[in-house]
């Protein structure tokens, strides 16, 4: 595998770990219980809760902000290779 592939590997990952973080964030903090009342939970675990659903979010937006630069730098070198071969001989050993 050359780099390319496995950078695409790599931002295939990065959106399946998207998608669990997006999950993650989703999830309720309280869960109630039969009677449809919810627990009385101390507010240090709902504040880590908080923090937890928070730091998902974050690193989500960070993964996408990543994926969105490596395609950016994929398509860029892709487009250099393709302007680099139409050159000729001569236009290629020119400076």
């Amino acid at each position: 595998m050359n780099n390319t592939e496995l950078k695409l590997e790599i931002i295939k990952a990065g959106k399946k770990a998207v998608k669990e973080l997006i999950k993650v964030a989703n999830e309720g903090i309280l869960k109630k219980d039969l009677d449809g009342l919810a627990p009385d939970i101390a507010a240090d675990r709902l504040k880590n809760a908080a923090a937890s659903k928070k730091l998902a979010i974050f690193d989500a937006f960070e993964i996408l902000s990543k994926i969105e630069e490596e395609n950016n730098m994929i398509a860029s070198n892709k487009n250099e290779s393709k302007a680099a071969s139409f050159k000729g001989f001569a236009e290629g050993r020119s400076k």
